[in-house]
């Protein structure tokens, strides 16, 4: 007779689930401190960046990205999103700004670059209109079907399949601030498996005011894209340190530092820190 089988009706179902969850706990909690530091060791690779590109307010060619990286503080963007050349009008129109942002970006390497499969990492996704539809609810109005159905996390892989014509394998990632990083991680795993080229997408959007203090508005919405392939040009090693307060979200900071061709630097979010070494 299984375990299941002694339980019967729901408060059963929740016994039974309440006594897994104890034994998964008590599993998690036996994990060492020597366990820890050993998978902090797993947590290095290499890879390739082969091509990029990035879209934020008044930044779009990579002249001008290339100057924002040269200034001794990063400047925040404190223009509107311009008007994409390469989104059908029709289809911008129901976009947030950070979704614009991260398919332009992915638009324009797809339209020189073969990619085995892609990537969408993003801390908040689509909260700018999920935020809409819940004032709209409190309100008691009717939600707009266009913002229902582009509230979800993968809005933005979406609209790049449709767009480009291109029905690629997309996994859409969120780990809080360290999105970018995951996102890094699961490029690995997709390379390590076969695969060629993997287009990361980081992208994130304004936090309403209600969530997120007005200091971290300067740097959103912006998007970031790289393709990766295998390789050694680039290393990577995750180390757990002091919190940071970093206000680069981390694909901003890599790219900040990658562009100024820093042999070594940090990418960090909270404890983590994840440090990078360019091959000379």
């Amino acid at each position: 007779m299984s375990n299941f089988s002694v339980y019967s009706g729901i408060s059963g179902v929740l016994t039974y689930c309440a006594k897994l969850q104890m034994k998964v706990v008590g599993l998690y909690n036996k994990v060492s401190a020597s366990q820890n530091v050993e998978m902090q060791k797993c947590m290095k690779y290499s890879l390739d960046i082969l091509d990029w590109q990035a879209v934020a307010p008044g930044l779009r060619s990579k002249q001008q990205w290339n100057q924002w990286a040269s200034h001794e503080s990063a400047p925040g963007f404190a223009q509107a999103l311009e008007k994409s050349p390469l989104i059908p009008m029709m289809s911008e129109r129901r976009m947030s700004p950070p979704s614009r942002a991260a398919v332009e970006a992915g638009l324009t390497l797809l339209e020189t670059h073969q990619v085995d499969a892609a990537i969408f990492t993003s801390q908040h996704g689509e909260l700018e209109k999920t935020f809409k539809i819940l004032q709209t609810l409190s309100q008691e109005g009717e939600v707009s079907p266009t913002d229902f159905s582009t509230s979800v996390h993968n809005t933005a892989a979406g609209w790049l399949t449709i767009i480009s014509k291109n029905a690629l394998p997309i996994t859409s990632l969120a780990a809080g601030t360290d999105s970018f990083q995951q996102g890094m991680l699961e490029a690995q795993a997709m390379l390590l498996t076969g695969m060629q080229r993997v287009l990361l997408i980081d992208f994130d959007g304004l936090v309403p005011a209600l969530y997120s203090p007005p200091s971290a508005a300067p740097f959103y919405p912006c998007a970031v894209a790289l393709l990766l392939a295998k390789g050694d040009s680039l290393s990577c090693q995750q180390q757990l340190g002091e919190p940071s307060h970093e206000a680069l979200p981390q694909s901003l900071q890599f790219l900040r530092h990658w562009l100024r061709e820093q042999n070594d630097f940090s990418v960090s979010a909270g404890a983590h820190q994840w440090n990078w070494r360019r091959r000379p």
